[in-house]
């Protein structure tokens, strides 16, 4: 072993085990570089192109109207200070093929901030052009092969194809929750034979459900689940590739001349419906969706894009004064959905801005409307101490407003739709919520009321009421939110809710002090983020792999602790002396038991050898996909041979119980690797932290949709927290105007 390897821990060794060559380092990891500054959009216009190929349904598209053009901008020159000098490694010999870098350049020069246009547009009128390709369609149903068959009583059914796809949708679940629970079954068996009486019926008849056998089905999906698996990484690459030619036509639409993304493009694929909690249609079937059911929104004048042949559009509309692109009506909750623009659009970040700005707005009213609901809560009129009652519930609780539900919908209730057996009072003035919110999560809290809001809560409750009643009868949420208005344009039942959300973060952060580390930072940060998704019951249910990410990070800790006492015991080995200078900082070298030490190595081991395994199969693909000759059996026993050098080296050790000592090595040198492996350690422990603390609250809904994100940019400015350890991708996109236009001594 080379000298320069002498001071690296076996563990670190171990990685390097696999190839000093490694080129997967993720981009976040690497150095970065001088931030680009991002110009508004002057760069020439684009143009989108209708798919020349097959749709992925199965039926080839015309290639009419083939290009939508929009006249080209001029070019702005870019003054000498905005160039920058050539980087010698960058360049490439093409000069006509642009660089990663050249590409991500220009992407960023396309950036359009509309947060600094003057213009603001709270009329009407949303946008002056709009061109798009249409929506994309699932592919067409492939039956299955003759051999795979649903059994009734022991019988083959030989069944229609859209019978046997629907058959198909509940064969793929038959053994998970969903498929073994009653209503789920119910539903589907309805739906099933709908379907089968709309196709002519079958070969059998089918009367109960408890006699139909899908074990063949099944069979057959989780086979192409394992075949999915065994695929290699160049076949998993073609299809990635396919369906991305597929989809790009329809990612991005013109907006007033300007490239936009667009969000839920798809059309949503035929199945059965899942419904979150306790949902009465849970297993009804969502049907296929035509072209004949959708309406496309887009300029006057501007190309309708053709359907899927055989095929027509329901309508095309040209509407400005609304933001979809295309609509339906879907089965289920018999409603519309719409094709919108994307989150990280000018669009939907210019609605953003406006919610947030509107709930900050909210602070300049909020102590006159405290005030005015106050003294309704002892009005005369039961109308007006219900409004007051309910207000008060929706400012300090963070209650949703609630409306009316049918008997086939999830029965979740706001504020408004309060039903007696929903809140228990105890005396003086504690108050139980016990109900199924949105999304059938559970909202349960005792709290503490004003003793007027306890007063009214119990004249409320007064006989002849009983279970079942409304407890708010007099009014409902529109009435509730007409009289919000007047209070101040633009005032909702969820204005309050972000409002709240946005002014606990705001006073949550001004108690962080700073200083720690980073991983300190976010840590404190995520607490300040439970507690709004607490107020605003963002619950979620712990996941399945929630116990072996715990497990994992444990071992981790393990892991890291072993190393440490080796270094020090090296320590020893090279100074003995040491452990009377300091015996508390070599306390520690005991904690681990001889069993301890050898289940840590055997994971080592374990990790190490799939590492090898992995980058073999790696190393073969890439060859493969270059025309070269795949390593060998007996290369990759080479390489495991660097493994079982390890694994004598662990064995030694165990025996021993010293670690041994390279070349080289000194103590300043192994205190430093200590200190090093402490901070992995304190690290790690803040992360298992994290992980136990947020393992039944969604941080994500209250950061993306309730918490001004002009907070978490004053966080990772004032604290100098990457803003990446905050945002995620998605929401750093979403969110770009947030970004740069927020300081450090922004304030709510």
């Amino acid at each position: 072993m080379s000298s320069s390897e002498d001071d690296i821990p076996i563990v670190q060794r171990s990685k390097r085990i696999l190839d000093d060559s490694e080129d997967d380092v993720p981009i976040s990891q690497l150095p970065s570089s001088v931030k680009k500054k991002v110009k508004r959009e002057t760069d020439d216009s684009v143009s989108l192109n209708h798919p020349k190929s097959k749709s992925s349904n199965g039926t080839s598209k015309s290639s009419s109207n083939g290009n939508i053009k929009t006249p080209k901008k001029e070019r702005t020159k870019k003054t000498p200070s905005d160039k920058k000098k050539p980087n010698k490694s960058l360049q490439v010999k093409s000069e006509d093929k642009p660089t990663k870098q050249e590409e991500d350049e220009e992407e960023t020069e396309e950036t359009y901030k509309w947060w600094e246009e003057q213009e603001d547009r709270d009329g009407e009128i949303k946008w002056d052009s709009l061109v798009h390709n249409g929506v994309l369609f699932p592919p067409e149903y492939e039956p299955l092969p003759s051999h795979v068959k649903l059994y009734y009583n022991g019988t083959p059914v030989n069944l229609p194809q859209e019978a046997e796809e629907v058959a198909g949708f509940f064969g793929a679940l038959v053994e998970t929750d969903h498929g073994k629970n009653p209503v789920f079954q119910s539903n589907f068996f309805k739906d099933f034979q709908q379907v089968l009486k709309e196709c002519g019926g079958c070969n059998v008849e089918i009367e109960k459900f408890e006699h139909l056998d899908f074990s063949k089905m099944y069979a057959h999906f989780e086979q192409l689940k394992e075949d999915k698996k065994k695929m290699s990484k160049e076949e998993k690459r073609e299809i990635k590739e396919d369906k991305e030619r597929q989809e790009e036509p329809y990612r991005t639409c013109l907006l007033n001349g300007r490239k936009e993304k667009i969000g839920n493009f798809r059309i949503e694929p035929p199945g059965l419906f899942r419904g979150r909690g306790a949902h009465p249609k849970t297993g009804r079937l969502k049907r296929r969706v035509f072209p004949e059911d959708v309406t496309l929104n887009l300029s006057e004048g501007a190309p309708v894009p053709p359907p899927p042949e055989g095929h027509s559009w329901g309508d095309v509309k040209h509407d400005n004064t609304v933001t979809w692109l295309a609509m339906w009506k879907e089965n289920i909750a018999d409603s519309f959905k719409y094709v919108r623009f994307a989150q990280n659009s000018s669009v939907k970040g210019l609605s953003d801005f406006k919610k947030f700005e509107t709930a900050r707005n909210l602070k300049h009213h909020i102590e006159s409307i405290r005030k005015d609901y106050t003294q309704s809560l002892k009005s005369e009129l039961m109308q007006e101490r219900q409004m007051a009652t309910a207000t008060y519930l929706i400012d300090i609780f963070a209650l949703r407003a609630g409306g009316e539900k049918g008997d086939d919908e999830a029965d979740t209730v706001g504020c408004c739709s309060l039903r007696y057996e929903h809140v228990t009072l105890r005396p003086p003035n504690t108050v139980i919520f016990d109900f199924l919110g949105k999304d059938s999560i559970r909202f349960y809290q005792e709290v503490e009321v004003d003793k007027q809001v306890f007063k009214n809560l119990k004249i409320f409750k007064k006989p002849p009421k009983q279970p079942g009643d409304d407890l708010f009868d007099r009014i409902s949420p529109p009435l509730l939110n007409k009289k919000f208005q007047t209070y101040m344009k633009g005032l909702t039942a969820k204005v309050f809710r972000t409002y709240n959300a946005s002014k606990t973060m705001q006073d949550q952060l001004d108690l962080i002090k700073n200083e720690g580390t980073v991983a300190e930072k976010v840590v404190r940060f995520n607490a300040a983020n439970r507690t709004v998704a607490i107020l605003c019951n963002h619950q979620r249910t712990v996941s399945k792999s929630h116990g072996n990410s715990v497990q994992k990070i444990n071992d981790k800790l393990r892991e890291l602790m072993w190393n440490k006492i080796r270094l020090k015991q090296m320590m020893l080995e090279l100074d003995p002396k040491l452990k009377r200078k300091d015996p508390k900082y070599f306390a520690e070298i005991e904690d681990l038991s001889k069993e301890d030490i050898m289940v840590i190595q055997e994971k080592i081991l374990e990790r190490t050898k799939e590492q090898v395994a992995k980058k073999f199969e790696r190393d073969n693909e890439k060859l493969k996909a270059e025309s070269k000759d795949q390593l060998t059996a007996n290369d990759l026993k080479e390489r495991m041979q660097k493994v079982k050098e390890l694994q004598a080296e662990f064995k030694i050790e165990l025996a021993s119980g010293k670690p041994e000592i390279k070349k080289s090595v000194t103590v300043e040198k192994l205190k430093s690797q200590v200190e090093q492996i402490e901070q992995r350690i304190l690290n790690t422990q803040f992360q298992l932290k994290d992980k136990e603390d947020n393992s039944e609250v969604s941080l994500g809904t209250s950061k993306m949709n309730y918490i001004d994100p002009r907070l978490t940019v004053v966080f990772s400015k004032r604290f100098d927290v990457p803003i990446e350890k905050l945002f995620t991708k998605t929401l750093r996109e979403k969110f770009t105007w947030a970004i740069e236009s927020a300081d450090k001594d922004w304030r709510f």
